[in-house]
């Protein structure tokens, strides 16, 4: 397969050509070579590729981790959002704890002012915390600081930005919350949020409280 050509093509497969690249990982190079281009849509596939290969086989990716720290305070939104799940995708394979380095950088934008970036991260912490237990107490504090974030929104301060994020804080909680030593932090949290003004966020804390009380 001729991975450049293939990239070129509308509508490329991207789970063929990440599951190609997994068999034959001396192409990963041409991937990373291609999202770290300075300008071009086509650096969206490459991305996405990626991502792909980080969640099945971060091992392959992981020497380059550094491209995709850079990425994840590029300009680019849509570059940024991906970076940061492939960087999560990561720390399992974190020999060298580059995640750890940079925890304060990675868990900044959580407070604002973008909502899909704090999302993304907050999303993406479940993973963090299974490969990295010994973190779980820093990043449940970064994760908490969300119900206080200033998001948004065309240029104007979005509190149902901040219940969106705040919806995907709890969903992210539920994913480890049994292995969690101060359970009552995260369930006065989530009690919080039964009077929260976006419904559907109360109902995902009642769904948990249901769960986990």
């Amino acid at each position: 397969m001729d991975i450049v050509k293939e990239m070129g093509k509308k509508g490329c497969e991207a789970e063929k050509i990440a599951n190609y690249a997994i068999e034959n990982p001396q192409f990963i190079k041409q991937l990373i070579e291609g999202v770290s281009v300075p300008k071009g849509s086509i650096r969206f596939g490459y991305e996405k590729v990626l991502r792909l290969i980080s969640e099945r086989r971060p091992d392959l990716i992981y020497p380059y981790f550094d491209v995709f720290k850079k990425l994840s305070v590029c300009d680019n939104s849509f570059l940024k959002w991906g970076a940061i799940l492939t960087i999560a995708n990561l720390a399992v394979a974190d020999s060298d704890k580059k995640f750890d380095a940079m925890f304060e950088e990675f868990y900044a934008p959580v407070t604002g002012p973008v909502m899909v970036t704090a999302a993304n991260i907050i999303g993406g912490s479940a993973k963090i915390v299974s490969a990295k237990p010994y973190m779980m107490g820093r990043i449940i504090k970064e994760i908490l600081k969300v119900e206080k974030a200033n998001f948004e929104l065309h240029g104007e301060p979005s509190p149902e930005c901040r219940n969106v994020a705040i919806g995907h804080a709890i969903e992210t909680f539920d994913q480890f919350f049994d292995k969690i030593e101060d359970k009552e932090v995260i369930i006065k949290f989530v009690k919080r949020q039964l009077n929260n003004t976006r419904k559907q966020v109360v109902k995902k804390a009642e769904k948990f409280l249901k769960k986990h009380v």
